[in-house]
């Protein structure tokens, strides 16, 4: 009621709606509202001289009984109580109240507000209400057993190798019984950026927890699940090698992971806030500083007043699994669809597969300088790493689709010199500019050995070459028109046979 006095104490002073919304903050729509019955009376601002609250009191009482009389409150209620039942199964199966109020308009046709729908819930639903609002204090921790880890935003930075303007994100991981904490800032939130925060972070502590509670990001989970999530196939495999449990936290329930969630304003305040960065790695380090000698060494409240630092080496540190004798090699995965080129792309570089594969999808997985492509589980080809271009492997293509590429200048070359020297000086005249370039010219001339004895092409070759045009057109004109012997002596007739020995002989035997 004196919220609603004030703001018809406004209205009638003849202030706009605008003005009233802003001096009484309260939105625009609601104004509309309250003052629809006003208008509707035909009521204009600064009718009836200066305000009367004995009058307005009475109108607003008329208007809106439930805000004269709470009492009056519980008038729209027999239509809702129609529902109880329904609303009870509805509260059960966690559908918020403005869902119920919506669908008790919509579905069931009963007119009442999400305020009035929300006044009857606490009355009637009250431990209900309650018991949903409950909050179990958690047990004390035993050292070495959990650790949690999330990304925090700290803000915006001007890198100057780059001077652009990036966003700055605070890979965390904090160990829940001791309270130390480790703080790594990075420009992406990938996959490989993901484990290998992970991996010095376990180098920072000297040792691995058994158990690590994440959210359900991808570059962790695949798939949230209660019971059974699938955990992101690279993440899996760094657990595996640290002999790590990951427990992600359930979906949308950031109190599973108090400990991390909570240290991340301050973070942002007492570390990243007001301070200039020269480089990422510099930042970096200025993070692991200020874990050790700021966090590390303030008295925590939720360790009584100890400092982490001092109860991780006393109690904690001991208890962490000793680190592998060598580091984690980073592991990305990736999904792609193999192209009719038989190629599926991975970052910036294209791999081959075999041809069988074409408009499948695969897993691409990159670990050091090697890739390897599966088809399911099995691995179907392997390259070394390329940042960017084509790795290809010719077997991955069938036999007859690769003939052309097989044929290259030295192999065009080898063919020449069993054609002739006319051939040999063709192809050397074509690979003076650029044998590459010139490459589908040279395997023309020397594929003509198809259609033509090796002895015609050699002359059709140094024809070519004596009218001073060593293309594959030439040579190929002169093969059609025959003219390859142009310009030269005719080749010396062939010796008779032995026993062709004329007529005469044959006439001496038979009169003999």
């Amino acid at each position: 009621m004196t919220d609603l006095m004030e703001l018809f104490r406004h209205w009638h002073a003849g202030r706009s709606q605008v003005q009233i919304s802003t001096a009484l903050g309260i939105d625009r729509k609601t104004i509309r509202k309250y003052l629809a019955p006003a208008l509707a009376a035909g009521l204009a601002p600064g009718e009836g001289g200066k305000f009367d609250e004995a009058l307005w009191r009475e109108l607003i009482t008329g208007w809106f009984p439930e805000v004269g009389d709470p009492a009056a409150r519980a008038v729209t209620w027999p239509a809702i109580a129609a529902h109880h039942d329904w609303i009870d199964a509805q509260l059960k199966a966690s559908v918020t109240v403005a869902t119920i109020a919506q669908r008790l308009r919509d579905d069931h046709g009963v007119a009442v507000s999400e305020s009035t729908v929300r006044r009857y819930v606490a009355a009637q639903f009250a431990d209900q209400v309650a018991e949903t609002k409950v909050t179990v204090p958690r047990g004390a921790v035993p050292p070495g057993d959990e650790a949690q880890v999330d990304y925090g935003k700290l803000g915006m930075w001007r890198d100057p190798a780059t001077d652009r303007r990036v966003a700055v994100w605070a890979f965390a991981m904090i160990l829940t019984c001791s309270r130390m904490l480790f703080v790594q800032p990075v420009l992406r939130m990938d996959q490989t950026s993901w484990c290998a925060s992970h991996v010095a972070a376990f180098e920072f502590f000297g040792g691995v927890p058994a158990r690590m509670v994440c959210d359900n990001l991808k570059t962790g989970v695949d798939r949230p699940d209660l019971y059974d999530p699938k955990i992101n196939r690279a993440y899996a495999e760094l657990a595996a090698f640290y002999g790590l449990l990951i427990d992600p936290a359930r979906a949308g329930k950031p109190k599973d992971k108090p400990r991390i969630e909570r240290p991340m304003p301050y973070i942002r305040d007492s570390y990243f806030k007001g301070r200039e960065f020269t480089s990422l790695a510099q930042m970096q380090d200025a993070a692991l500083t200020w874990c050790t000698d700021v966090y590390g060494r303030h008295n925590h409240r939720g360790l009584d007043g100890a400092q982490p630092a001092a109860v991780f080496d006393a109690i904690e540190k001991r208890t962490l699994t000793t680190l592998p004798p060598r580091p984690f090699e980073l592991v990305r995965y990736q999904v792609g669809k193999v192209a009719p080129d038989c190629h599926v792309k991975a970052g910036k570089a294209l791999y081959s597969v075999p041809w069988r594969l074409i408009g499948q999808q695969v897993l691409v997985r990159t670990s050091g300088d090697v890739v390897q492509i599966f088809a399911g589980e099995q691995v179907v080809a392997t390259h070394v790493l390329h940042l960017s271009g084509r790795s290809t492997n010719p077997e991955h293509y069938p036999p007859h689709k690769i003939a052309y590429t097989l044929q290259t200048v030295s192999w065009c070359r080898a063919q020449a010199e069993q054609i002739g020297p006319g051939a040999v000086a063709v192809v050397a005249e074509l690979s003076q500019v650029n044998a590459l370039h010139r490459l589908r010219a040279i395997q023309g001339i020397v594929r003509l050995r198809d259609r033509y004895d090796d002895r015609r092409l050699n002359a059709a070759c140094a024809r070519a070459l004596e009218v001073g045009d060593p293309s594959y057109r030439t040579v190929k004109g002169i093969l059609a028109a025959g003219t390859e012997h142009d310009g030269q002596p005719a080749p010396a007739a062939a010796p008779a046979p032995a026993f062709l020995r004329g007529p005469d002989a044959f006439d001496a035997e038979r009169t003999a």
